[in-house]
């Protein structure tokens, strides 16, 4: 058995890795793979840190392609071979004519959940505009959506699978920079690299807006270090580069926003 109640000390997503942790203790009985329903960045960050503390068990993520954001568990024995071929996931394109009733991720999304899915059943969604969208759903969910869903906005749609390959992934758009501040604080480098006031960042660190390494934080005092990566909500990503001490003794930071 698992030590449970040392592995969830500091868990944010008490409910979702409770059951990863049932999971693999399944895995480590059947010596049987596991498969999680798809995760989301702070779940994942917090799947990894506790498997990096389990002798017996292993895991791989993957959500179809490597900057998915949305990715489901593959759980076993650490004596078992994991590859991203036995995550069960597909790819599918949901087709329609949007030209004059254009659909966003939240149309797409919406659709999806009306079909009466858990959002955990459904992966990353790519909006190709005027011809619909594709998405990464769970394997076993493809017969389902084939059959329900008929309809995105008011335009009709057809959802069919299609080859991984056929995928029309979006790079991450990615700016380099470099900011010079007093200190490491997280209030101070994050307004700098998201380009908001300091006032601003503040309010947005209080309100829960902001995570460092997907956990939550509401200290805008936080000392920020090479490594670390920065989420505002809606706003996108900062990661953080090499911190140099100028000759004035202050902090030269490297950063890369990625939107």
């Amino acid at each position: 058995m698992l030590p449970r109640q040392e592995l969830l000390k500091g868990i944010e997503n008490q409910q979702t890795i409770t059951r990863v942790l049932d999971l693999a203790e399944q895995a480590l009985k059947t010596w049987e793979l596991r498969a999680t329903d798809f995760l989301s960045p702070p779940e994942l960050a917090e799947v990894e840190r506790i498997f990096s503390r389990l002798t017996e068990v292993q895991m791989l993520t993957w959500g179809g392609y490597p900057q998915a954001e949305r990715q489901r568990c593959l759980i076993g024995r650490v004596e078992l071979s994991l590859t991203a071929e036995q995550v069960p996931v597909v790819a599918v394109e949901i087709a329609g004519n949007f030209l004059f009733d254009p659909a966003t991720h939240r149309d797409f999304l919406g659709a999806m959940l009306n079909c009466g899915v858990d959002r955990s059943k459904t992966g990353d969604i790519i909006v190709l505009g005027e011809r619909g969208a594709q998405a990464v759903i769970g394997s076993e969910l493809l017969e389902f959506f084939s059959l329900e869903l008929k309809q995105v906005r008011s335009v009709p749609v057809r959802v069919k699978p299609i080859d991984w390959l056929d995928l029309k992934i979006r790079p991450p758009q990615t700016k380099e920079m470099v900011t010079t501040e007093a200190s490491l604080r997280l209030d101070a480098i994050a307004s700098a690299g998201f380009g908001l006031s300091r006032s601003k960042m503040v309010d947005l660190i209080n309100a829960g807006e902001v995570r460092v390494n997907w956990q939550e934080t509401s200290q805008p005092s936080y000392n920020i270090k090479t490594g670390d990566l920065i989420t505002v909500r809606g706003k996108g990503r900062l990661q953080i580069g090499e911190i140099a001490i100028t000759k004035k003794e202050r902090y030269r930071i490297q950063l890369t926003r990625i939107i």
